[in-house]
This record gives C-alpha cells, sequence and structure tokens, in this order.
C-alpha cells in the first residue's frame, strides 16, 4: 500500500506541476483573450439570462431536459462543496494568504474555460436511447475533432466515472461524517448511512429530480452561508484592510512561519492557490459542461453566458467570503487546516455558533456535490459501456458514500486529486483546439443580438 501511494503521489507531483499550471492557466488566458474578455464584460448580461432562465425558454421544450437556470444549479451542486470551506482553508493552511490572490486570478481567467466548455457541451451534444440530451467533453472531442480523436473522449471518460468517487463522492462523505461526529457526536457510520438513503432517493428521479433538489437547495445553502460570512466580516472589518495588505504581499512574497503555519513560498501560495482554486470551480476540469449539455436551450452561447457564472460565484463570491474570514481572523496561524480551520475562523467572531453553522454548511454542500457528481459519473459511464452500465454504477454510487464516511481518506484525497489533473488534461487539449469554434459562435450570436 505504502509503494502504491508513494508511486500516486510521484504521479500527483507531476500532474499538478507547473505543466498542469501553464496549461491551465495558459488555456484559460488564450480562450480569455479569443474572447476579448467577453465573459468579464457580459457578465450582467449572464446574470439576466440566469434569471430569464428559471422556466424553459420558448420553443425549447424539446430541446433538453431542464431549464437552464436549473442546469447551473446542478453544474454548482457539483462545484459548490467541501472546496469551499475545506478547500480554501487547505489552500491558506499549505500556500499562505496569498493563495487567495491566485485562487481569484484563476477564476478570472477560469470563467472564459468555463463558458467555452459549456458553448461546446450544447453545440455537440446528442440524444441517448431514452430521448435525454447528453453531452460533455467526451462528446465534444468525439463530434467536434472527429473519429480519430474519440480515444481522447475515452480517457476523459474513465477519468470521469473513477474521479467522481473520490472527489464527488467519499471525500465529501467523510467530510460531512467527520465535521457532525466533531461538532454534534453523530457517529460516523450513522452519517454515512443516511446521506446514502437520502442520495439514493434523489438518483431514482434522474436529471429531472436532480435539477429540482439542487434548484432548490444550492441558492438557499449558498446564501445562507454567505450571510453569515458577510456578518462575520462585518464584525471583523477593522481588521480587513490588514488582511488584504497580506493577501496580495504574500501572493508576490514568501510569508515567514508564524504559530503554527509554517511559511510558505512564492511558489506554494501558486500552486495551492490554482490547485484548489480549480478543485473548488472545475473550470477546465470538464465536469460543469455535462450538466450544461441538458439545458433546455437552442443557443450554445446563451448557456455559456449562464455557465460562466458558476465559476463567479463559486471561487469570487463564496471562497473569497470563506478566504477573507479566515485571513482576517488570524487563525490561519493556529496550526488548524481544512474544515477546522474554516470553523475556528468562524467561531472567533461568533462563538458557541460559528463551528455550527460551518458544520451545518459543510453538510448540505457536500450532500449536494454528491448529487450533482452522480449525473457526471453515469454519463461518463453511459459513454463508455451505453445505458445498460448506469445502474450498477449507480448502485456502486450509494454504496460507497457510507464506505468514504468511515474510513481513513489520505489516500483517497491523493488519488481524486490526481484523477482530477488526468481528467482536466483530455478536456484543456480539446479546448484548446475547438476554440475557433467557440470564436465563431460567439461572434455570429453577438453580430445578432
Amino acid at each position: 500500500m505504502e509503494a502504491l501511494e508513494s508511486i500516486i503521489s510521484a504521479i500527483n507531483g507531476v500532474v499538478w506541476g507547473p505543466l498542469m499550471l501553464v496549461l491551465i492557466l495558459g488555456v484559460g488566458l488564450f480562450l480569455s483573450i479569443g474572447l476579448k474578455l467577453l465573459p468579464i464584460l457580459k457578465l450582467g448580461t449572464g446574470f439576466k439570462l440566469m434569471w430569464g432562465g428559471r422556466t424553459t425558454e420558448t420553443g425549447d421544450e424539446k430541446e433538453g431536459e431542464i431549464p437552464p437556470f436549473q442546469a447551473l444549479m446542478t453544474a454548482m451542486s457539483a462545484t459548490v462543496g467541501t472546496g469551499n470551506i475545506a478547500g480554501v482553508a487547505t489552500a491558506i493552511f499549505l500556500g499562505g494568504p496569498g493563495a487567495l490572490f491566485w485562487m481569484w486570478i484563476t477564476a478570472l481567467i477560469g470563467m472564459a474555460t468555463k463558458y467555452s466548455e459549456a458553448v461546446l457541451a450544447v453545440r455537440y451534444r446528442e440524444t441517448d436511447e431514452n430521448g435525454q440530451h447528453v453531452g460533455g467533453p467526451m462528446y465534444y472531442i468525439k463530434n467536434g475533432l472527429g473519429k480519430k480523436w474519440t480515444w481522447l473522449g475515452v480517457l476523459f471518460a474513465i477519468f470521469g466515472a473513477c474521479a467522481g468517487f473520490g472527489i464527488g463522492n467519499t471525500v465529501q462523505s467523510n467530510s460531512v461524517a467527520d465535521v457532525l461526529h466533531a461538532n454534534f457526536s453523530v457517529p460516523t457510520w450513522v452519517s454515512g448511512v443516511v446521506m446514502a438513503v437520502l442520495v439514493g432517493a434523489v438518483l431514482i428521479g434522474g436529471i429531472k429530480r436532480i435539477g429540482h433538489v439542487a434548484g432548490a437547495l444550492v441558492p438557499l445553502m449558498a446564501i445562507s452561508y454567505l450571510i453569515a460570512g458577510l456578518v462575520v466580516l462585518a464584525i471583523n472589518s477593522h481588521l480587513l484592510p490588514q488582511a488584504l495588505d497580506l493577501i496580495i504581499t504574500h501572493a508576490f512574497s514568501p510569508i515567514a512561519a508564524q504559530g503554527g503555519f509554517a511559511g510558505a513560498a512564492v511558489w506554494a501560495a501558486l500552486r495551492f492557490g490554482v490547485a484548489r482554486g480549480v478543485f473548488s470551480n472545475e473550470a477546465g476540469l470538464g465536469s460543469a459542461p455535462i450538466a450544461h449539455a441538458a439545458a433546455q436551450t437552442h443557443s450554445p452561447v446563451r448557456q455559456g453566458l449562464v455557465a460562466m457564472l458558476g465559476t463567479f460565484l463559486d471561487t469570487l463570491v463564496i471562497c473569497t467570503i470563506t478566504g477573507l474570514v479566515i485571513v482576517s481572523s488570524g487563525a490561519w496561524t493556529g496550526g488548524e487546516s481544512g474544515a477546522a480551520l474554516t470553523s475556528q475562523a468562524f467561531a472567533t467572531a461568533l462563538p458557541s455558533f460559528g463551528n455550527y453553522l460551518v458544520a451545518i454548511s459543510l453538510a448540505v454542500f457536500a450532500f449536494t456535490t454528491i448529487i450533482g457528481w452522480s449525473f457526471y459519473g453515469e454519463r461518463c459511464i453511459e459513454f463508455l459501456f451505453g445505458l445498460k452500465a448506469v445502474t450498477p454504477y449507480r448502485i456502486a454510487w450509494i454504496i460507497a458514500i457510507p464506505l468514504g464516511a468511515t474510513l481513513s481518506l489520505d489516500f483517497v484525497w491523493l488519488v481524486a486529486d490526481t484523477l482530477n489533473a488526468m481528467m482536466a488534461i483530455p478536456n484543456l487539449i480539446a479546448l484548446a483546439l475547438l476554440s475557433p469554434v467557440v470564436f465563431k459562435l460567439t461572434r455570429e450570436y453577438f453580430e445578432k443580438h
């Protein structure tokens, strides 16, 4: 087992090394420039379309399964998870306050990546045997790049189907079980079984049920968490200028060890800021376009404008609140990491209440992530083996939840992190090669509107 762990650690060091960061930031920057910064400039249009997309677009009743808003909420149910609470804390613990700055940069560039993913997902989607729309990187690789590139789509689907059990399942159930045990003394196996039953009940209804649950839960949980975060920031308002100074300064200069913080080089701030930013908002990973392919829309560009909001809301809003709470509270020098660090930061401003709030938020965030990622995994497995493989995959998915809740997950975190990067590579290659299609569709759309 130790030998296997050291092999995967070595692979992880390569796939999350300089090459990966250059690929994620490079492709995102290339798309941003090619789109003339459209995702940032058209942010208002995106919000308008999102609000209007709560119901089916006129004439789109047969084009897709769920309204554009629900497609965004399904994608966000998968992205707004432990990354927003534990991931931000881990990035600051390992890379110092400067890591938050690099998360912001990753998000600004990632909006163009997420926009392009959704445009291609709708443009190249197919209809399966059940008459449902299916899409995502494996389909835009196959239909956009042609038969000779199908192997790349197959690789993405394999990595996606496997990665889901890590990033989207066991890691999430483990975080929930941990935090509920620490704060409410709930046995880990009880949390695992209850989550498995609840997830099973949602999955039986397919994408339409997932869309309804996500459309109701995601806005509710995100707004509740944001309000609590803003209350803490109001209490710590006198500390915010110093916190922002720390974030900007240490994005470009090393930070010395202090308290329980071990110190970090600029490279650590950059590496963990980008890696955790991608883990949180999934821009470039190729997962979100699988949900956007099910949207009831006839326009790839319209769905792209809605999709990019996922990255904006996830990282530039929710992760920023978490990061500012942690840095302004000073808790990041205490030696805690992950969800425990975020709990401590909230508890310093809201004693005897803040930690419970983080525990409940994390539980709901992680629950919706398990639902969202099950859909991604099912679509990957359907691409590889057809519809007959979906039910066995769904059963395995539900069984994995209580297992994840009760196991030690250092190894699973490592495997999940590695598979995440391996999913991103085929997707980023496809985005670069299909960028002329994105630019052309965007140009044509805005010439008419």
